[in-house]
């Protein structure tokens, strides 16, 4: 099913670029050396993680994310998914891979959702950056808030899955 779906979305995607073609043939060359350099400059980065990842992976025996990050590891798991997002630093593309190897490994899916969602929306690490700029209370509120509906969004997530 999710072969089809991509497929779908891989045609879509030729099909746009064609009409963009079409349309203005020095823009879209432009746009697709941009995206190429773009996507090179990350290359070396998302290898690297890769290669981390799959060692700490082969590392951790997949028992030990089951039990820890699975379906059943109750509310626990979901709190160390979201503490663990909260204070990441990777960049989103990086985070998709990432949370494909830990459902192949055993990790629930609200475990995973509240991961990506902390990690894209909270900001542990960066606060003192945030706070220069936006001042404490809004940094704080902006957190909180995120980190909330970071929980709620997984359960949807999780209830629009099974």
């Amino acid at each position: 099913m999710s072969n089809i779906f991509s497929y779908y979305l891989y045609g879509i995607a030729v099909i746009l670029l064609s009409i963009s073609f079409v349309k203005n043939k020095s823009k879209t060359l432009i746009a697709l050396k941009k995206s190429l350099k773009m996507f090179l400059n990350i290359l070396p980065q998302f290898i690297a993680i890769l290669f981390l990842l799959g060692l700490l992976l082969a590392a951790i025996p997949s028992d030990v994310i089951k039990n820890t990050l699975g379906e059943n590891s109750s509310f626990s798991g979901i709190l160390l998914s979201a503490a663990l997002g909260s204070a990441t630093i990777i960049p989103v593309i990086i985070a998709f891979p990432i949370a494909s190897q830990l459902l192949q490994s055993g990790a629930g899916i609200v475990q995973i959702a509240v991961f990506i969602s902390t990690l894209t929306t909270v900001g542990l690490i960066t606060m003192p950056l945030e706070i220069k700029y936006l001042g404490k209370k809004t940094t704080y509120m902006r957190n909180m808030l995120a980190f909330l509906f970071s929980f709620i969004t997984a359960y949807i997530t999780g209830w629009a899955l099974r």
